[in-house]
């Protein structure tokens, strides 16, 4: 697992977790959001119009309304990327991650916006009469580039694995064991047959699923948030300062967190707030293609709610609720994920200040250390390790480390291979168990805990992310199968789903680290070919949002 999660970190740090990925898309969105004069602003009481149906058209041609196509779009964004994600980006990055979040978002509502209109103008009608639609048909019908409309076309399957599925069901199967004791191989298989019970439908079922879960999931997680941030009232104006007193510099060592640089906190804030609102990456298109609309732009409008409900609101509460509690830098009891292990020659006090800053150099990819890995065979005595060496786990120094044997849970005797840092013992044989950071799920788990509800607000986030997460599965498949359409027609569809829910059901069982890793290279694969395309039809774009009003103020002369 650890060869194979390095393996997927090195592709990454060359796409998705590259600095340029993270200009080219923020930049994208900077370059719409002047060139079409702040339609996010501008055009955002028109978008709740829209969303209500106030200028719906009689005889449109489609599949659902724009408010269910909105909430299918919301499913597929609204997920663990709000719960998860967050948790992760100020794990990595400190509270300045968060502020990088918020920026993607407001230009993110642009780029949305801008691929939702191109997207939906050049949507085709298959054999059965269901709209298709996304970024790959602009590419072929519009550009002429069927090599990048195939290209985008196999990401988005590829995609719908690694950014819809995978992350999704992890997230769901640890936090149920977490709670409530569930095995990740029983939420696994109970969730995977209720999944394939609902896409075999198709869009009409999906989004009206969809549409019944967002509205219930939202006011869900909304007051369950509200409850820690107001029980922790004193910590809002410090968690505040926290995020925006360290945009420019990074954030300092606290707690059990060393310290990440400028450059760190805003490559991971924006690639985290592209996987919470997927703006750029093309994927809410094909959402929006099913909705009931002549004018391409007025679904654009719809599509510019998206990334501010999905991250300006729901992400800036996940958020505030894990600065204000306080757990983002405390070290917690948990059992560490292997691939998030790392074992150091020599013993690191992460009290003495020299030694600090040494491991905080050592985790920055672009600075020198003089901190190595160790290479060896370690002793293990009635489940302690003996030897001058320092565990990290999560980002941090692991205390109480306990190795013990995965099937029994009796504390391990007998040695332990390591190269490079990385314990080679076989998966399965044993486990490593102490206090430490912990991101993504389990740490917004345990801040929920902190609040008005006391320990039964934990319960909140399994719940929350059944239904968050759930529904983003769902509306991935929907992406999925327009994708094979797309490349070999609908009769290969059913493969398709087969294969999806049978990932679904994988995945549950597998190192959240590794999914994590993996989800950043699919949402590149699909991110790099629709940014380009769309900058390509930028005067285009222009054009149909003038043609919009113009038939608007003739239309509606009272608007």
């Amino acid at each position: 697992m650890q060869a194979l999660n390095e393996i997927f970190a090195t592709i990454d740090g060359y796409i998705g977790g590259s600095a340029w990925f993270t200009y080219l898309l923020i930049g994208a969105g900077l370059f719409f959001t002047f060139y079409l004069k702040f339609p996010q602003i501008r055009y955002f009481r028109h978008a709740i119009s829209c969303v209500q149906g106030k200028y719906d058209e009689k005889g449109a041609k489609g599949d659902t309304t724009h408010f269910r196509a909105l909430t299918t779009a919301l499913s597929g964004t609204v997920g663990t990327g709000n719960i998860a994600g967050v948790a992760l980006a100020i794990h990595l990055g400190g509270p300045a991650a968060l502020f990088w979040m918020l920026v993607t978002a407001m230009v993110g509502m642009t780029t949305k916006f801008v691929e939702v209109t191109l997207s939906h103008k050049y949507r085709e009608f298959t054999e059965d009469g269901t709209a298709a639609g996304g970024p790959m048909y602009y590419m072929k019908n519009r550009l002429n580039m069927k090599w990048m409309a195939v290209l985008f076309a196999l990401a988005t399957i590829i995609s719908s694995f690694g950014t819809g599925n995978m992350p999704q069901i992890n997230s769901i199967s640890n936090s149920m064991q977490a709670a409530f004791g569930i095995h990740p191989a029983i939420t696994g298989l109970v969730l995977a047959v209720v999944l394939a019970m609902i896409i075999l439908g198709g869009i009409k079922r999906i989004a009206a699923v969809t549409s019944k879960l967002v509205p219930v999931m939202a006011v869900v997680y909304f007051f369950g948030a509200l409850s820690v941030i107001l029980y922790n009232a004193e910590n809002i104006m410090p968690s505040i300062s926290a995020i925006v007193g360290d945009i420019f510099t990074g954030s300092s060592a606290t707690g059990g967190f060393l310290g990440a640089t400028l450059a760190y906190a805003f490559n991971r804030g924006v690639n985290r707030g592209l996987f919470s609102n997927e703006a750029g990456q093309g994927s809410a298109p094909i959402a929006h293609a099913a909705a009931k609309a002549e004018n391409p732009v007025s679904e654009g409008m719809v599509a510019i709610l998206e990334p501010f409900i999905d991250t300006i609101i729901i992400c800036t509460l996940t958020g505030l609720v894990l600065l204000s509690s306080g757990v983002w830098n405390e070290k917690h009891e948990n059992v560490f994920q292997r691939a998030d292990l790392i074992v150091l020659d020599g013993y690191y006090d992460e009290t003495n200040a020299a030694q600090r800053d040494e491991l905080f150099r050592f985790l920055d990819p672009n600075a020198e250390s003089s901190v190595e890995l160790f290479d060896g065979s370690l002793p293990v005595l009635d489940g302690r390790i003996r030897g001058t060496v320092t565990l990290l786990h999560a980002r941090s120094v692991a205390e109480d480390v306990r190795v013990l044997s995965d099937t029994s849970g009796q504390a391990f005797s007998g040695e332990l291979a390591v190269a490079d840092g990385r314990v080679f013992q076989a998966d399965g044989d044993i486990r490593f168990e102490g206090r430490s950071l912990v991101h993504s799920a389990p740490l917004t788990t345990i801040a929920f805990g902190r609040g008005f509800l006391g320990d039964a607000g934990s319960f909140i986030i399994p719940i929350s992310l059944l239904l968050f997460a759930f529904s983003t599965a769902i509306a991935w498949s929907y992406y999925g199968d327009r994708a094979v359409i797309f490349l070999w027609g609908p009769a290969y569809v059913r493969y398709y789903r087969m294969v999806y829910v049978a990932g679904f059901f994988a995945a549950a069982i597998i190192d959240t680290t590794i999914i994590w890793t993996f989800s950043g290279i699919a949402i590149a694969l699909m991110t790099i070919p629709n940014i380009i395309g769309i900058l390509l039809l930028r005067k285009e774009m222009k054009d149909e949002v003038n043609n919009y009003w113009k038939t608007m103020d003739f239309s509606h002369p009272d608007m």
